[in-house]
């Protein structure tokens, strides 16, 4: 398998560059992510992988810009993602979020490949939340509720298809379109489809709450964490920016991703004062995952250059196992 290249000057070098449609060619599995993950979270542990806290500059006019790096001496990567979030891109007709993944060699900083970053986006920001689902929610999970209807709520139905035995999926969005084509998509794959009228009605009586709400200046808080049961799971991938901030209290178990990364945020994911611990302490052992079916346990997150680095190194991987993508000579 190729993993990294040589530095041979007789040879010429080059990227492989990996497109959206390649990278779903390559059907990574959702527990295959988990695992890639959860090996680099242990490996950071043992001062083998290094994860940066994320830079992050908001203009004033609501576009939201961000930069992650991690490295590994196993898998021996290092990778960069630069992203940009801009409300106003859908009426370009374009992805509101566009992204960019560089991998290097982190030996010999060769460039190895440029792979799509909303398809990293997607997929690592779901393997995030599987990676805290597999602790915090009931295996027996059988109702989730969506709350946003775009590219993360698909990547998250599909992750959480492969970890519990779902028969009913609610979906609540701020425009029919997409909620009526996350329906669709849930309903092709065997599901009951709710198109629900509110967000409390989604939410209510749900085993999983899963909120990827698009951020924007005009975004108010809509979702009351008091509506949710005794046993849920809440996974928020969206800064908790549509959950009103006095209810998240009604959470038992509050589980951030990163600790240092949050100690250098102007403005707090939730108060401090309620959060349990952060991804890594969960996945090492060292605070308790669910203690009792009544918990109601969430899993709130800004993103983590580490799930960036494991996804494009699978990515990568299994590329060039595959022989697949473009070669790019440099």
């Amino acid at each position: 398998m190729e993993i990294t290249q040589k530095a041979d000057p007789r040879k010429p070098v080059y990227l492989r560059y990996l497109s959206q449609s390649t990278l779903e060619d390559l059907q990574l599995t959702t527990r295959t992510v988990v695992a890639g993950i959860e090996a680099l979270i242990r490996g950071r542990s043992h001062a083998q992988v290094w994860n940066a806290p994320k830079a992050v500059v908001t203009p004033p006019d609501g576009r939201y810009m961000m930069a992650t790096l991690c490295a590994a001496d196993d898998p021996p990567f290092l990778a960069t993602k630069s992203l940009l979030l801009n409300p106003r891109n859908a009426q370009r007709g374009i992805s509101s979020i566009n992204a960019l993944v560089v991998l290097h060699d982190s030996d010999t900083g060769l460039p190895l490949a440029i792979i799509d970053g909303n398809w990293v986006t997607a997929v690592r920001t779901a393997g995030l939340s599987a990676v805290a689902a597999k602790r915090l929610a009931k295996p027996d999970a059988s109702v989730a509720a969506f709350i946003g209807c775009g590219v993360q709520a698909h990547s998250h139905l599909r992750a959480f298809a492969e970890l519990f035995p779902l028969k009913e999926i609610r979906a609540f969005g701020r425009g029919t379109a997409n909620r009526d084509t996350f329906c669709h998509t849930a309903r092709d794959m065997g599901y009951t489809a709710i198109a629900s009228s509110t967000a409390q009605d989604a939410v209510s009586g749900a085993d999983l709450v899963i909120s990827t709400v698009t951020i924007s200046p005009q975004l108010k808080p809509f979702i009351n964490a008091r509506w949710l049961k005794p046993g849920v799971f809440a996974s928020l991938t969206d800064l908790a920016a549509p959950w009103h901030a006095d209810s998240m209290s009604a959470f038992d178990h509050i589980i951030i991703d990163d600790l240092e990364q949050e100690s250098r945020m102007q403005q707090p994911l939730v108060n401090p004062s309620i959060v349990s611990g952060d991804l890594t302490k969960l996945v090492n052992g060292d605070i308790l995952a669910r203690c009792s079916n009544d918990e109601r346990a969430a899993f709130v997150f800004r993103g983590l250059a580490l799930g960036d680095l494991a996804v494009a190194a699978l990515a990568y991987q299994r590329a060039c196992k595959l022989s697949k993508g473009t070669l790019i000579e440099t």
